[in-house]
């Protein structure tokens, strides 16, 4: 069986790509607007998506909108393969343990 992906399986991760995951490809989510879906701290939210983004999982932009700095967040393509192949070895490792 193979293992489920560790960068995605830790909790606060796993909810942010789920998340992220919701939105249509090429979609983005505003920072603060994930945080609130989130109830994290900037911090704890910025640290995660540091990891998502090293691995290549995620895309986070920082735009100017008038005179005030926005960062969007979002999956890359790899992201959402990296997602559902989690999801298939998950349920796959679901169903096992009903045997």
């Amino acid at each position: 069986m193979d293992e489920l992906d560790p960068v995605i399986h830790v909790q606060a991760r796993l909810r942010i790509v789920t998340i992220l995951d919701a939105l249509g490809s090429g979609d983005s989510l505003s920072f603060p607007r994930l945080q609130t879906l989130l109830s994290t701290t900037s911090g704890n939210l910025a640290t995660h998506l540091r990891k998502l983004e090293d691995s290549g999982y995620a895309i986070v932009e920082k735009v100017l909108e008038g005179r005030n700095p926005v960062t969007y967040v979002s999956l890359t393509d790899e992201g959402r393969l990296a997602f559902r192949v989690y999801k298939k070895h998950l349920r796959a490792l679901l169903d096992s343990s009903e045997s």
